[in-house]
């Protein structure tokens, strides 16, 4: 399975930039979206290191509520094992 993590970008120097998520930074490719679609605080889906889609922050924050409840579920089976 693959998953996608949303970023918001925080720095530009196309085609590479900077995106941050949870506190998280990390350098990211940008080359997969067009140089004129994309700026400092927008919302990208990002996946092994590149932005793939740009999202708004409500699904951004809508995709990091199911993150954080699927990361929990996954602790509590772990605690049980």
């Amino acid at each position: 399975m693959c998953v996608g993590v949303p970023m918001q970008i925080i720095g530009i120097n196309y085609p590479s930039g900077i995106a941050e998520a949870k506190g998280v930074k990390r350098d990211v490719g940008l080359q997969l979206l067009l140089e004129n679609e994309i700026k400092v605080g927008d919302y990208v889906i990002v996946h092994v290191g590149f932005a793939i889609e740009k999202v708004d922050k409500h699904l951004a924050d809508e995709i990091w509520s199911t993150l954080d409840e699927i990361l929990t579920i996954m602790d509590a089976e772990e605690e049980r094992a």
